[in-house]
């Protein structure tokens, strides 16, 4: 119960398990291709309505990018309990508006008698298939927009992080070389002190 608790209501807030996110993607030891490529496919998944089914759709829509499967798994992250009903509304909308369906037409009655008589064939045509088919455009640039931020924002971490270690290993010389020359100036003051 605890689990599901903090699935839905972080121990702390959103922002932080986002920024928690973020870390971990720019920790992940591949190519800022693959990297972004990986979020990218599971930003993807997380706009179809195959619930249960994202990691597995991310997975292969990494794998036929070069994605990182790590990435793709953190992706999927943009499909939660605070994304879901602005995600589901908007596909859903685009898609009955991509197939000319009217949404006036869904009775709860009609629906539930459908439901108990046909099963997941009720759902497919009102809900499922307009949702897989507006899904498809929105994944589509959702996945663009985080390939982007992703392949951006870890560039730059990267080259920083180049940059810092650049810095680290010049400064290990010049303490060296320093060390050094101390050495040096020490042994040459010994062997004065011997001759003299």
């Amino acid at each position: 119960m605890t689990r599901l608790r903090v699935s839905m209501l972080p121990r702390r807030n959103y922002a932080r398990s986002t920024r928690y996110f973020a870390k971990r993607v720019l920790r992940i030891r591949a190519t800022p291709h693959a990297i972004a490529a990986g979020v990218a496919a599971g930003a993807f998944a997380s706009f179809t309505p195959l619930m249960g089914f994202h990691f597995i759709l991310s997975f292969l829509i990494a794998f036929l990018v070069r994605g990182s499967m790590i990435a793709a798994a953190f992706g999927t992250a943009v499909g939660n309990p605070l994304t879901f009903p602005m995600i589901w509304a908007s596909t859903l909308g685009l898609g009955r508006w991509m197939l000319g369906i009217d949404a006036n037409g869904a009775d709860g009655k009609e629906f539930g008698a459908a439901f108990a008589a046909e099963g997941f064939a009720a759902l497919w045509q009102p809900f499922i298939k307009p949702m897989l088919v507006g899904g498809i455009p929105l994944g589509l640039v959702a996945g663009l927009v985080f390939y982007l931020l992703t392949r951006f924002g870890l560039t730059a971490f990267q080259t920083r992080r180049a940059a810092r270690k650049a810095q680290k290993a010049i400064a290990r010389q010049e303490a060296l070389a320093a060390a050094q020359s101390q050495c040096e100036a020490a042994n040459a003051r010994a062997g004065e002190q011997v001759h003299s």
